[in-house]
């Protein structure tokens, strides 16, 4: 399950095949410890994942000195567990639905049909709804995460929803 981290840090043609065996040993050698600490906390083999790649990624980028193995492993797990605090602060301020708890949301027919006519709406309105109902995102988030004005926002959740109501009265 940690081969996918793996592939995170590309190795050019050029760069020390020492520097590559180095991150390979650093993952054999404390991915299965740290993985289990994540996913004890986060309890998703996905989002853990997530967690475990920033946390290498961070090990190479700052490439720190180590006094010994045990100083390795004490940094690698304070690293993950303040990415873990992270990870709740996001949900926290962000409350969504992941897709499998839509389904299960999911009553009968209509609703397959609602989900099946957002999905079909045009991108610029689908994903503004989608942000908004679904991720749980304010406006002014929004806004802040599609680069646009807060005005083209309420706007374009104004067309999505009048389309998305359009096509379910046909």
């Amino acid at each position: 399950h940690l081969l996918n981290i793996r592939r995170v840090y590309k190795v050019k043609e050029e760069d020390n095949l020492m520097e590559k065996k180095h991150i390979d040993d650093i993952i054999k050698k404390y991915g299965n410890l740290l993985y289990r600490a994540v996913y004890v906390q986060v309890g998703n083999r996905h989002d853990t994942q997530d967690i475990l790649q920033e946390a290498f990624i961070r090990y190479l980028e700052k490439a720190p000195v180590f006094a010994d193995e045990e100083h390795e492993k004490a940094w690698l797990l304070q690293v993950t567990h303040h990415l873990c605090l992270d990870f709740f602060r996001f949900r926290k301020r962000h409350s969504y639905l992941e897709l499998g708890e839509i389904e299960e949301l999911i009553a009968g027919p209509e609703d397959e049909n609602i989900l099946r006519e957002l999905f079909a709406l045009p991108a610029q309105q689908k994903s503004i709804l989608v942000l908004y109902y679904l991720e749980g995102y304010r406006i002014k988030e929004i806004s802040g995460i599609t680069g646009l004005s807060e005005n083209a926002v309420k706007k374009r959740l104004q067309r999505g929803r009048e389309a998305l109501r359009a096509k379910l009265t046909e």
